[in-house]
């Protein structure tokens, strides 16, 4: 049995973002705070007992208060359940939190080359010593199977894919860590992944893109007929965070499609029979988190959820 508990469902900065006083963040502080959300990540489980996330949202520590599955054994000095990270890109959103697990307990990253350079680049991710936290490579197209503390094999599969997307902003205009040139946006190289996660034993799955510029005709044929896929909710339009006065890039510039339009997300998923849509990654400019919205009313009408924080998820 595979459950999903969604840690986060926030784009970078969650809801309410600190210093904005936009309508939605104005919202969440006051009349709404159930529109409160940190940032996105989720964990996963085959057994209810060995979990793993996937990204290490800089809320992590306080979405592990927030998680009981999460939360050490009891009657244990020092434990943990978490057994591993899957990281999709090197995005601050993706891998602050791992700087909030460095007290010393046992688990593997599992990262592209490409963002493993990112964090071995910067010479802070080295309070993860590696004696203790362990930096496994993966492969694009090539599933694995993530690993218990024990070595033994943790009944999930995972086949990590490049969707269209860049590298980590904090990147542009550098020389990417690991030699190799910046991508244009057209493919992930290994800078932004999607993931299928299946569970070995029921053959059950889903898919995961936290991140995703465009979807491809070789996209579409991978989440036709999918039980459920998390999928990147940034923005609802592609200029949103320029038109509302809050930055000066549009969704696509930082590697996000939007929502709506000829090419969002909305429009382009249609018509391909998959069971379960929900977005995550939601930016706080986007006016799908209120409730009362018309384009909440459009998501929800063409079968997409938007989770709150804490929210299970059993196949």
């Amino acid at each position: 049995m595979l459950r999903v508990v969604v840690l986060g469902a926030a784009a970078g900065g969650g809801v309410p973002q600190w210093n904005c006083g936009c309508p939605v963040c104005r919202t969440a502080r006051t009349e709404h705070p159930e529109l409160q959300s940190t940032q996105a990540s989720i964990a996963i489980s085959a057994d209810g007992e060995h979990w793993f996330l996937i990204n290490a949202s800089p809320d992590l520590r306080q979405q592990l208060i927030a998680t009981p599955q999460l939360h050490p054994v009891a009657g244990k000095l020092r434990h943990s359940p978490i057994s591993g990270v899957i990281l999709t890109n090197g995005e601050i959103d993706a891998v602050a939190g791992l700087l909030s697990m460095r007290e010393g307990w046992p688990f593997t990253i599992y990262a592209h080359p490409r963002v493993l350079s990112i964090l071995k680049d910067n010479s802070i991710f080295n309070v993860l010593s590696e004696k203790n936290v362990r930096r496994q490579p993966i492969e694009l197209d090539r599933a694995f199977q993530p690993a218990l503390p024990d070595g033994s094999p943790s009944g999930i599969e995972i086949e990590p894919f490049a969707v269209a997307g860049k590298a980590a902003w904090y990147l542009e205009g550098k020389p990417h860590p690991d030699g190799r040139p910046q991508n244009s946006g057209s493919d992930g190289g290994g800078d932004t992944l999607g993931l299928r996660i299946a569970d070995k034993t029921t053959g059950k799955y889903f898919y995961f893109l936290a991140a995703c510029a465009g979807i491809t005709d070789d996209l579409k044929a991978r989440l036709a007929g999918a039980p459920l896929i998390f999928f990147d909710g940034t923005v609802w339009r592609d200029d949103e965070l320029i038109a509302a006065g809050l930055g000066n890039k549009t969704g696509q510039s930082m590697g996000h499609i939007a929502m709506s339009g000829e090419n969002g997300a909305i429009g382009s998923l249609a018509g391909l029979d998959i069971a379960r849509k929900i977005f995550l990654h939601i930016n706080n400019s986007n006016p799908a988190l209120l409730h009362d919205s018309a384009e909440r009313e459009i998501a929800e009408r063409a079968g997409w959820q938007i989770p709150a924080d804490g929210t299970e998820i059993t196949l």
